[in-house]
């Protein structure tokens, strides 16, 4: 039956119930109210700061003096050869980013899902898990003294095994700096990736196993014939969620890890809308980046969600 078809006694009911639930439930409400009010204002509240990007914005002069420019702007910043480099590492990286730290979870939530000794399974969750609670410019700090390349932790021990004979440069090289930024964001988000992972096994009906051990199933065929295929949707989900990202990064990772002598790879789209945002004032031409970001990953979401869908997935909407 409808809202509409209800009858004024049914009504009435219904919105004495709902009361009763506030009333009952007031304090989770209460609770509830200050991480809304602050999406609100930092999520919805700048909205209006967004008509920057059609704009020259001069702070001197504010939002009424400053001079409308419509889609200047942004023909300003894709000429911009800084921006066009910023654009393709960005892209560079986080699409080795995905392919490298997306599938690590899934690997590691079966492993531990095979895992039959419950202490060790637990305190290893647990030890996979503590990376994610680190900022990154703990990690940032903790890689350089195991990266140095003459007293880092990692150089010493390889060259007192006597495998190298001088230090790797790890943090200074550019494509030693790639190989170490991808992995140690792998290292940071893998055992955190597996919880929802874990979580979606748990649903998995436990019938089918014992049916496919009777049948003569090893353990590889389990994982490969009842495990994965339960746990396909929220791997779809996850991945069409992480696609839109691709046009994304993370300032402070980036500047946890980035030096001069890495400049090419460090410098990417945060970095640049950091640089021309904040450090030299030009409030437009970061917003209008900021918006293009936006506005491509909405796109990258919703056409991988429609790929999904023809694949026979559920997707998103």
């Amino acid at each position: 039956m409808t809202k509409k078809n209800l009858t004024p006694e049914e009504r009435a009911r219904h919105k004495r119930e709902r009361l009763s639930h506030i009333r009952r439930d007031w304090q989770l409400y209460v609770m509830l109210l200050f991480p809304v009010l602050l999406v609100v204002f930092f999520n919805y509240a700048a909205y209006p700061g967004m008509r920057l990007v059609f704009m020259d914005y001069k702070p001197a002069r504010g939002y009424a003096g400053s001079e409308w420019v419509g889609l200047e702007m942004f023909r300003k910043v894709f000429s911009e050869k800084e921006f066009q480099k910023s654009l393709i590492t960005s892209i560079f990286f986080n699409l080795a980013d995905l392919a490298i730290t997306f599938p690590m979870p899934v690997i590691l939530a079966l492993m531990l899902n095979e895992l039959r000794y419950a202490r060790f399974k637990k305190v290893s969750q647990t030890i996979l898990y503590l990376p994610h609670f680190l900022s990154w410019p703990i990690i940032g700090s903790l890689a350089y003294i195991m990266f140095k390349p003459t007293t880092g932790l990692v150089n010493m021990a390889l060259m007192n095994l006597g495998i190298i004979q001088k230090g790797i440069p790890f943090l200074t090289d550019k494509w030693h700096w790639a190989v170490t930024y991808l992995l140690v964001g792998v290292w940071q988000t893998m055992g955190w990736g597996t919880i929802i992972y874990l979580a979606a096994i748990t649903g998995i009906n436990g019938e089918l196993y014992e049916a496919s051990m009777i049948d003569g199933a090893n353990r590889w065929q389990r994982m490969w014939h009842i495990t994965l295929p339960g746990i396909r949707p929220t791997i779809v989900t996850l991945l069409i969620m992480n696609i839109g990202k691709v046009m994304g990064s993370n300032f402070e990772r980036l500047t946890s890890f980035g030096n001069s002598q890495v400049r090419d790879y460090y410098y990417q789209l945060a970095v640049y809308i950091y640089q021309k945002g904040l450090a030299n004032s030009q409030f437009s031409k970061a917003t209008a980046v900021g918006v293009f970001q936006s506005l491509v990953g909405l796109l990258l979401v919703l056409l991988a969600d429609r790929i999904a869908k023809k694949l026979g997935e559920d997707g998103l909407l």
